[in-house]
């Protein structure tokens, strides 16, 4: 018997790191950014035409992989996943899922600078009109929901903005050491150092977070990078890195994204490091997205972003963010829905979790680069022996008392109606 469960352990790490080994390769934010000329050649022109990107842009900056070579090795990784462990086998089925969304993701890069891009994002990503729940708002309403409600705050509250005063190499330091510490009883090493060739203020990698060397820094924007970058998206790496058999989950395909993400967000509302310009950032992407999804050029978005205050330089960033990978007139990349669907997502699988009772599957979304789909399988793996529980996770998740408490109350809360509260504490503000 044990011959048998090691002969099966072998098999499912060595599909595993087929996987691995396969995907290395398919770098996505990678092969759709655009490069500085873009940007200077835009504010050449006054601002007044669109950039030019198209598929002659795109051909001129190669993937770095053979396309035919490299699907036909995820289709036969996936034909041997059938053949050495059956249709049915829920590891197998996880793995099998991978590898076709790799395949799609590859076939999304082959059509860079087309309108069939966008039309593969929607497909792995999500569009904003897509309904949470049948009969349920849209992503792109919750985008104007935040747009109402933040505006809102504007006008009634005095929520001064802290001016951005802390140097790039000072938030290097600052999170080197608080990440050492938040890693140190998880046995892992993680690298905070400067960047110059990278477009968001901060990217993490495997075991390193980059820091935009010209960026500058609020305190509640290291304490956010801490725990966005750095407890999620390096958590959750360092913890698939652990896995002695399933390695795919070191890796996350596009599906993985909208989870990562959601619970990057959500990590951040309990961990107290969210505002208002932060949300309103989550909410504008999710407006800029679905006024492209809609027929919006890249000039239209750059102005939306120009009429939300800000600078030439932050509305194009912004708006090449939307428009990467596809062209100023055809369509967005759709990723950026992912932190707010993913949130919406994840939070109700946590609340559904503590309502149920089933407290000890909510860790489970540190193991690596999950989906919550593969929740129950994960489950099962760790009983198997086949996935080690996560090793690093924080504080609000190592012990889920408070987390599991306030679940405990929303529950309720979300079946009263708002607008009933709304008419009935009206005098109250």
């Amino acid at each position: 018997m044990a011959d048998n469960n090691d002969a099966y352990r072998d098999t499912v790490r060595n599909l595993s790191d087929r996987i691995v080994a396969a995907q290395k390769p398919i770098r996505i934010l990678d092969a759709i950014k655009w490069d500085a000329s873009v940007k200077q050649a835009f504010f050449a022109s006054g601002c007044r035409q669109q950039p030019a990107v198209d598929a002659a842009y795109y051909r001129d900056r190669p993937l770095g992989f053979d396309v035919e070579e490299l699907g036909h090795e995820l289709h036969a990784i996936e034909r041997d996943i059938v053949r050495q462990l059956g249709q049915f086998n829920p590891v197998g089925k996880m793995m099998g899922r991978m590898c076709r969304e790799y395949q799609m993701a590859i076939r999304m890069l082959q059509a860079r600078g087309t309108p069939a891009f966008s039309d593969l994002s929607q497909q792995l990503y999500g569009a904003a009109s897509d309904a949470f729940h049948a009969g349920d708002p849209s992503i792109a309403d919750l985008g104007a929901m935040l747009a109402e409600t933040l505006g809102n705050i504007d006008r009634e509250s005095d929520l001064s903005a802290e001016p951005r005063e802390i140097p790039a190499e000072e938030a290097v330091r600052m999170l080197q050491q608080r990440l050492s510490a938040a890693f140190a009883e998880a046995d892992s090493s993680v690298r905070v150092f400067l960047d110059d060739g990278i477009v968001a203020d901060a990217a993490a990698g495997a075991d390193y977070l980059k820091i935009r060397d010209d960026a500058r820094f609020r305190n509640r924007d290291i304490r956010m990078l801490e725990v966005h970058e750095g407890w999620v998206h390096l958590g959750t790496t360092l913890n698939g890195q652990d896995q002695p058999v399933c390695t795919f989950l070191s890796k996350g395909p596009p599906s993985a994204t909208v989870t990562q993400e959601g619970l990057a967000i959500l990590m951040e509302i309990i961990a107290f490091t969210s505002y208002p310009e932060r949300l309103r950032k989550l909410g504008n992407r999710i407006r800029a997205v679905s006024m492209a999804e809609q027929g919006a050029t890249f000039l239209d978005v750059f102005g939306f972003f120009r009429e939300q205050g800000l600078s030439d330089d932050e509305s194009f960033n912004h708006a090449s963010r939307v428009f990467r990978g596809s062209g100023p007139t055809y369509g967005p990349f759709t990723k950026d829905l992912s932190y707010s669907k993913g949130f919406i997502m994840v939070y109700n699988f946590i609340q559904l979790a503590v309502r149920h009772g089933r407290l000890d599957r909510v860790p489970l979304l540190f193991c690596g680069k999950v989906t919550l789909e593969d929740i129950p399988v994960l489950a099962h793996l760790v009983e198997e022996g086949l996935v080690n529980p996560p090793r690093f996770l924080p504080p609000q998740f190592s012990d889920l008392s408070a987390l599991a408490a306030w679940m405990a109350y929303s529950g309720f809360l979300n079946r009263l109606s708002l607008d009933r509260i709304e008419a009935d504490y009206a005098h109250l503000v």
